[in-house]
């Protein structure tokens, strides 16, 4: 009886926090969204009813969820007052982008940032990778400068960035303190806010030559 009594405070716990996340990325003017939840083991280790899902409890439950995206706090509240369980999805490209690296590439990378004293902003641990947020650039006059990645993509790599992820339109991260299917959750290594104000967002270019960098080093 302990056992549930606790596993239900827990529950109810991380519920309360998931909204409160929620809530407050609205509040800087993130948009944000519904993720699916964490199921059980193997093929469904994700709630969504595809078999072997390639990104489990890391995308959205909606097909539409670039439409649905919003910093509307009521519509937010009643989101997680239904799927209490509910991952945050915050879609990149509108405020934000973000480089996705392997967590150890992402460690040299701040490490580099702090000696040469540049700005890394917010930085954020999911899985086995470091997530960097920076200042999109919007719709890019040339494409192939950008790549992201997608639900049914392996991550997209390349002779001169191994490992590396550029989040940028129609493409999505999964945001603190969402939880994966290995019972861990996404945590923030920098958080968006140094108090009660906001961190600035880097400049992405800044940004990608020094993880380039680390990616490079780090695969060797």
């Amino acid at each position: 009886m302990a056992d549930v009594l606790s596993r239900r405070k827990r529950r109810r716990h991380s519920a309360t926090g998931m909204l409160d996340a929620a809530l407050d990325y609205a509040a800087l003017g993130w948009p944000v969204c519904r993720g699916v939840e964490p199921g059980g083991e193997g093929e469904r280790a994700c709630a969504c009813d595809r078999m072997g899902c390639p990104d489990p409890a890391a995308h959205p439950q909606s097909a539409v969820w670039g439409l649905e995206a919003t910093t509307d706090h009521e519509k937010i509240a009643l989101w997680w007052a239904a799927t209490p369980g509910a991952g945050i999805i915050l879609p990149t490209g509108r405020v934000f982008d973000v480089f996705d690296v392997p967590a150890g590439a992402g460690v040299m990378a701040l490490a580099r940032m702090g000696r040469s004293r540049v700005a890394a902003g917010p930085v954020s641990a999911v899985g086995g990778r470091y997530l960097f947020y920076v200042a999109t650039r919007g719709a890019p006059a040339d494409e192939d400068e950008w790549w992201s990645c997608h639900l049914d993509c392996v991550p997209e790599t390349s002779i001169e960035t191994p490992g590396l992820r550029w989040h940028c339109r129609n493409s999505y991260v999964l945001a603190p303190p969402s939880r994966l299917p290995s019972g861990a959750t996404a945590t923030w290594i920098r958080p968006p806010r140094n108090g009660s104000a906001p961190v600035e967002l880097p400049d992405p270019i800044v940004a990608l030559d020094i993880l380039a960098d680390a990616c490079e080093e780090f695969g060797r």
